[in-house]
């Protein structure tokens, strides 16, 4: 996941030079949604999703509705790699959203540390590495960190006994058929090889691949757990940025980002959990993909 979830920002980078965010978000939807909406109509599991319509809602403009457009548009303007590093704050954000939603195990001591250490971070960046005409794609990726970090809680807290297939096929059909008046109506006139590659992976690899198995993760280790695996995130993000588009990585991108990872590593990390056994006992994503609300 940390891979596959790294890999956006250079994608994202490249398709906005052709397609706007909107189209951009429509476009991997839509790819998401047809390859997994039929299989879970098959399998049944998009039925028990609807009838749960309220957190679908709620989740999928969490984790996708908003999230993707805002990014791709700060994206217009930041570089992929420093995306991906302030992208790196969601365990932060996730801990106190934790809190809110009543999960008391989420923090501690150690944690509290960690808060402090990671928005230290976060401050380096913002302190060093952004420039005043970047201030406005900052606050937009800042909405996205919230976005990301209260998705899986959604998720977690009222759709774990949901079809993860059903969650997933459901939230892109949404998010693509609200998007849809708004980007057919202005379809980019020209789409390059690179472009078309960058979308194409985008709606496959990195949405409904990526969110089958985000679903798995989740039941086997909980939400905010699984918000770690920002910690490797960035590091492809900035690997890839700096490889194929000359992003610059100096010394502050290097403490913010060591900063980061630091903090979102303390503030999330804690003893064993029994929930951990109870939600998930021995599943795999098959054996995920299988379950049933029943059972």
């Amino acid at each position: 996941m940390g891979v596959i979830w790294g890999i956006p920002y250079l994608l994202i980078k490249v398709a906005v030079r052709q397609v706007s965010p909107v189209d951009l978000v429509f476009f991997r939807t839509t790819i998401g949604a047809v390859l997994l909406v039929p299989v879970a109509v098959a399998r049944g599991d998009l039925r028990p999703a609807l009838r749960r319509w309220l957190p679908i809602v709620a989740y999928t403009t969490l984790e996708m509705g908003v999230p993707w457009v805002l990014l791709s548009t700060a994206e217009e303007r930041l570089p992929s790699s420093l995306s991906g590093l302030l992208i790196a704050a969601v365990p932060l954000v996730g801990v106190p959203i934790g809190l809110l939603l009543g999960r008391r195990d989420v923090v501690h001591r150690r944690g509290m540390v960690g808060l402090l250490v990671g928005l230290g971070g976060v401050a380096a960046l913002l302190g060093f590495d952004i420039g005043a005409g970047q201030v406005g794609s900052v606050a937009l990726v800042a909405v996205v960190v919230v976005g990301y970090a209260a998705g899986p809680a959604v998720a977690d807290r009222w759709l774990g006994d949901v079809p993860v297939l059903g969650v997933v096929a459901s939230s892109l059909l949404l998010c693509a058929a609200a998007y849809a008046p708004f980007a057919l109506t202005d379809l980019p006139r020209r789409m390059d090889g690179a472009v078309t590659a960058s979308v194409l992976t985008l709606g496959v690899v990195c949405t409904a691949v990526a969110f089958v198995l985000f679903f798995a993760l989740i039941a086997e280790i909980g939400a905010v757990r699984a918000t770690v695996i920002t910690y490797l995130n960035p590091a492809v993000a900035v690997v890839l940025g700096v490889a194929f588009l000359g992003e610059r990585f100096g010394v502050a991108t290097g403490v913010g980002f060591a900063l980061i990872l630091a903090g979102s590593w303390l503030g999330t990390r804690h003893g064993p959990v029994p929930e951990v056994a109870e939600v998930a006992p021995a599943s795999g994503p098959q054996e995920l993909l299988d379950r049933t609300p029943e059972g």
